[in-house]
Order: C-alpha cells, then sequence, then structure tokens
C-alpha cells in the first residue's frame, strides 16, 4: 500500500478530514490528504515535541497557522483541541502521523483511528 493509501484511508473512516505522513524526523512529506500541508517551522516544533514537550505546551501547537492547546503530549503522542476541533499526532518508528477532526467529532473516536494506524505502522516496522 502506498503511503497515499494511508491518509486516503484515515479520511474515508469520517472520523477525520485532513491527514498527512512525514518522516520521523520531520524532513519529508510522504503523503497528504485533505489539504493538510504544514510548514517547515510547524513540523520543525512537532517532531521534537514528542521527546521535549516543554515548548509545544508554552506556545500552543500549530497546524496550518492555526493555534492548538496542547491537551496530552508524550514520547509516542500529541493531541490538540481548538474549540470543537482537534489534531492527532503519533509517532512510530519512521513516521510521523497527524490527523485533523472537524467539529462534531468525539476526540476519542479520531484518536482511536490514528493510534491503531500507529500501532499497525509499529507492527511492520515502520
Amino acid at each position: 500500500m502506498s503511503w497515499q493509501a494511508y491518509t486516503d484511508n484515515l479520511l474515508a473512516t469520517g472520523k477525520l478530514d485532513k491527514a498527512a505522513i512525514y518522516s520521523r524526523a520531520g524532513d519529508s512529506l510522504w503523503a497528504a490528504s485533505g489539504g493538510l500541508n504544514l510548514g517547515a517551522q510547524e513540523i520543525g516544533k512537532i517532531a521534537p515535541g514528542f521527546d521535549n514537550p516543554a515548548e509545544l505546551q508554552s506556545t500552543g501547537l500549530y497546524l496550518q497557522s492555526q493555534k492548538y492547546m496542547l491537551i496530552k503530549a508524550d514520547d509516542r503522542s500529541l493531541y490538540g483541541r481548538h474549540e470543537a476541533e482537534g489534531a492527532v499526532i503519533v509517532r512510530t518508528k519512521q513516521t510521523i502521523l497527524v490527523a485533523h477532526y472537524p467539529a462534531g467529532v468525539q476526540a476519542g473516536e479520531a484518536t482511536k483511528i490514528v493510534e491503531q494506524l500507529a500501532d499497525y505502522l509499529i507492527s511492520v516496522q515502520y
């Protein structure tokens, strides 16, 4: 399966409206759906944010110039919230999955979908 198929499948769930896959270092975009394309500065702050979330906690998480309040940060997952919308970002062995869910979708529904894809990629050494 191509990387593009993974992001397309995330959107096909109906729970996410934008998704992208970046290299773990955040230096290259592998696939994007729904028009999600982060600026170099945005992904450049996200990639190290898994290991040291202090900056993201103090300044917020930015996706496409929109600020999200960081509500979860650990070495695997970053979750952000802006009003009724949210972002789910999960790091695997070789990738960073970035997904956005719109108003009307429960955070738990969106996070489960992205975390399951991350589990699968980790299981196949990605």
